[in-house]
């Protein structure tokens, strides 16, 4: 089976040469498809590099959200598989070998992600979300899809500002598709390397919690609160889900729903709401 990983690429100068080094001494076939959403840092002159180096790394250019410029490499890719890697990762040198191996018993594939960086970040837990019973909060920077899922799907909203992968798999599972985990499946994710980023992430992390209500109705019932508990006890966890709070009551308050929005799941047109770019400026 043939795996492409679709990178979604914005300002990752600093990471992704650990990235593309890990990836290139993957078990083969692969491809990587290096999609960049508007770099000004370098970035691009880094793959560009590799891809000289490398037949199976391809450089594409599509700016847009999240969900835009993944759903752009999925179309020129040409694996049988997808499989995602965020931009600040580092892939385990058996990553896409597992992933592939995993495909085999089911329809997407989450593997494991490790925090790696400040180490009052590494142990922060992620809220898991649940629809029909299945974990669909895993995280994109370390998941597979069978091509088949995401085509079924319509691949991911770019409405979405983020929580555009749990609003995919939430529709993946709704279709009857199967979802493994798999913990050898392994990727080293670095935490944020400043309280800044550590709080937006997570104020828009709430944001994307709030659209995914918008999109689903109410899913709270889908959370388990004893898990809302565990995952609250630090200092950092407590900071973290306020801002994450105030990001859903932001999104709740000046988000709106694209015009021609329908709760089939279709995919929806992108909104022209600046989201409040002063604190996620590109995106």
């Amino acid at each position: 089976m043939k795996i492409s990983v679709v990178l979604n690429l914005l300002n990752e100068k600093r990471h992704i040469r650990d990235l593309l080094d890990s990836l290139i001494v993957q078990e083969s076939p692969v491809e990587i498809v290096a999609v960049d959403a508007g770099s000004q840092d370098g970035t691009v002159e880094v793959i560009k590099t590799y891809a000289k180096k490398h037949d199976n790394i391809r450089y594409h250019y599509c700016p847009g959200t999240r969900g835009e410029s993944t759903n752009y490499g999925i179309s020129v890719a040409t694996g049988d598989a997808i499989a995602t890697i965020g931009g600040d990762c580092i892939a385990n040198p058996f990553w896409v070998g597992e992933l592939r191996r995993s495909l085999q018993n089911g329809d997407v594939v989450a593997g494991k992600t490790i925090n790696i960086g400040y180490h009052a970040f590494e142990d922060l837990d992620r809220v898991e979300l649940y629809h029909r019973g299945v974990d669909v909060s895993h995280p994109s920077a370390s998941m597979a899809w069978n091509r088949k899922v995401l085509e079924d799907v319509g691949g991911f909203d770019p409405w979405f500002v983020t929580a555009e992968d749990i609003d995919v798999n939430l529709r993946a599972v709704e279709k009857g598709y199967k979802m493994v985990v798999n913990e050898e499946a392994i990727v080293y994710h670095r935490t944020k390397g400043s309280f800044r980023g550590f709080f937006k992430q997570a104020f828009w992390n709430g944001w994307g919690r709030k659209q995914l209500t918008m999109k689903h109705g109410n899913l709270w019932q889908s959370y388990k609160p004893t898990r809302l508990i565990e995952t609250s006890k630090s200092m950092w966890a407590i900071s973290r889900l306020c801002m994450a709070v105030l990001g859903y009551l932001m999104c709740k308050a000046f988000e709106r729903l694209p015009e021609g929005f329908e709760q089939s799941h279709r995919l929806a047109a992108v909104t022209s709401r600046k989201r409040w770019r002063f604190l996620f400026p590109g995106r």
